[in-house]
């Protein structure tokens, strides 16, 4: 019985350009701070002696594979990402970067969700994923459409209140 796995699904390589700078932060912040501070504390430790039995060591030589793997991850991830920061030119309709509000058709339930790439997701704020199956089947539509979207609890009716560029 081997490891294998089958490859993940491309996501999709969308970004706003608040998403992009929150991105290029963290890599700055992981190159030019956390890494040489690893590295440094790392030193120390190995210049305590025996490897083999030093806790300290073994923390900080796992630490910075972490570091190194989310600088590997990111460096690769904003060369591919696309920034898309304007209006698209129908803004009547749901596209990349709206702000949604949608009705639940059977509790009348309102919720408001903004249309991100999938590197911004944040629950906590409203922000789902373009490749998500809410955001997939809300794009193009309009205020006062109905649509179907196929979740992970089963398919769900909802419709579209209102559809906002500005946040």
């Amino acid at each position: 019985m081997g490891r294998w796995r089958p490859p993940p699904e491309k996501s999709t390589a969308l970004i706003t350009r608040e998403g992009h700078a929150r991105l290029k932060a963290e890599l700055d912040d992981l190159w030019r701070v956390q890494r040489p501070e690893v590295v440094k504390a790392l030193a120390a430790a190995a210049a305590e002696g025996d490897r083999s039995e030093n806790a300290e060591y073994t923390y900080r030589k796992k630490q910075l594979g972490g570091i190194d793997r989310r600088v590997r991850y990111l460096s690769k991830r904003l060369e591919a990402l696309r920034v898309v920061d304007t209006v698209p030119s129908d803004p009547e309709a749901v596209f990349f970067g709206a702000w949604v509000e949608v009705e639940h058709a059977t509790t009348g339930e309102t919720a408001r969700y903004r249309i991100v790439g999938p590197d911004e997701t944040d629950p906590a704020r409203g922000w789902i994923s373009i490749d998500s199956p809410l955001a997939r089947a809300m794009l193009k539509k309009r205020v006062d459409d109905e649509f179907e979207a196929r979740l992970p609890a089963g398919p769900e009716r909802f419709f579209i209140i209102d559809v906002r560029y500005d946040g």
